[in-house]
């Protein structure tokens, strides 16, 4: 039984396409389905498009970006401790500030990225392990500035392991998290600048046979015009079109941000950091007085670390100098770069200080207030915060008009679908009316 229906349906169809008006029905059939079909496809691949789009600005750089500042006030903290822990029994006001507020800010963002991260992620794993490691650390400098106030030699000891708890595991951390959170961002991007393929190819289809079956109704009536296929033609042109320069601009304004923004942010955080790190090593030197040696058993551990991150960090530099495409980006680079410089001088002379026996000279040329490597450290610090805000605002004003040139597309892109679809059915019905 169902197969005779089946057979008497066909039959039917079949009978119908050897009329004229059969054969009308069927093509406007499939256009109509044409055109609804690119407006959804377009209205799917672009809603996927603009939520990376969105996530790029609202979720996986800002997550970067605190991933980096937690990275950054850890290894400034440290800092702040050995540059405290120097100045003797009583640490300055402004260094214990600093510490507590280094402390506090990494604190603040760990509580913030577990909220938008997923426990069990990688991200979250080193979350979990930063929360768990932090304490352990802040405990660790409260005893070595309780023993330092009492002028006891394991005050200095305490220091050492507290440092090497911060370089070996707490550092490590950070460094793996602002990794993922980067390597999170990279996905966002490539999956928004991703062109809508099937979209465009739709599109084009749809578009193709509005045109033939217009060219076919002239062939045959010799009628330039059909309002309800012309009206369908416009709006599957509009959505093709609104499609192809709405992307075209936003994927422009992604790569913009990305090569302009994100990649000067990656490489300023990267100076940055080996900054915070080689001024930690170098405070370091001071406090083991050589009791602490590298692998090879001859040179001062500290001493050699300060030397690998003062030599990265020259390397970024000189890498964020030629990524800097404005004066406000190249000059705190340049300043930094000079600071830097002055910075090596300085440090040599300390050293040379400290190796001559003369060690309150060769502390005050590496903790003074005038004339000594601390200021150097401030200045590249102070310019290369300056250079990070300024390719920041760089980045998100490129980021957010990469996500406003998708604004509205989905919708409008179903919207006109509809519309088209609506006027191809008219213009089909109106050629049929004909047939009565």
């Amino acid at each position: 039984m169902r197969g005779t229906a089946w057979s008497e349906g066909v039959g039917r169809l079949r009978a119908g396409a050897t009329t004229e008006p059969g054969r009308l029905r069927i093509i406007g059939a499939l256009v109509a389905v044409l055109v609804v079909a690119f407006g959804a496809v377009t209205a799917w691949e672009v809603s996927g498009r603009a939520t990376a789009a969105d996530d790029v600005v609202s979720r996986s750089q800002p997550l970067s970006a605190d991933a980096a500042s937690i990275y950054r006030s850890l290894a400034d903290a440290d800092t702040a401790a050995s540059s405290g822990f120097l100045e003797g029994a009583q640490e300055p006001p402004d260094v214990l500030s600093r510490y507590n507020k280094d402390v506090a800010t990494a604190s603040e963002l760990l509580v913030k990225a577990a909220a938008n991260t997923d426990s069990s992620s990688a991200s979250g794993h080193e979350i979990a392990t930063l929360n768990k490691e932090l304490p352990r650390y802040t405990g660790l400098i409260e005893r070595a500035r309780a023993n330092n106030r009492q002028g006891l030699p394991l005050g200095g000891a305490y220091l050492r392991y507290a440092n090497d708890r911060m370089t070996k595991t707490l550092l490590p951390a950070a460094e793996r998290l602002y990794q993922s959170e980067t390597r999170r961002l990279g996905d966002d991007y490539d999956e928004a600048r991703l062109w809508p393929f099937f979209g465009l190819g739709l599109g084009v289809v749809a578009l193709g046979g509005l045109i033939w079956i217009q060219q076919r109704n002239y062939r045959r009536t010799n009628r330039v015009f059909n309002y309800g296929l012309v009206a369908a033609s416009v709006a599957s042109a509009m959505v093709l079109l609104w499609l192809g320069v709405g992307h075209a601009v936003s994927r422009a304004e992604l790569n913009d941000a990305r090569t302009r923004g994100q990649e000067s942010l990656e490489v300023l955080n990267d100076a940055r950091i080996n900054s915070l790190k080689a001024r930690a090593n170098e405070n370091l030197t001071l406090v083991a007085r050589g009791a602490v040696l590298a692998k090879d058993g001859k040179r001062d551990l500290y001493e050699s670390q300060y030397a690998d991150s003062m030599k990265i960090l020259g390397e970024r530099l000189g890498d964020a100098g030629e990524l800097a495409d404005d004066l406000a980006g190249s000059e705190p680079v340049e300043v930094a770069t000079k600071s830097v410089k002055v910075w090596r001088e300085r440090h040599t002379t300390a050293r040379a200080t400290d190796d001559g026996g003369e060690y309150e000279s060769a502390r005050l040329q590496i903790t003074g207030d005038e004339n000594s490597t601390d200021e150097c450290f401030d200045a590249v610090d102070a310019a290369l915060d300056k250079a990070l805000a300024h390719e920041q605002t760089e980045f998100t004003r490129a980021a957010e008009d990469g996500r406003g040139a998708l604004t509205g597309l989905p919708v409008g892109a179903a919207v006109l679908a509809v519309l088209g679809a609506t006027g191809a059915v008219l213009g089909i019905g109106r050629r049929l009316s004909e047939y009565r």
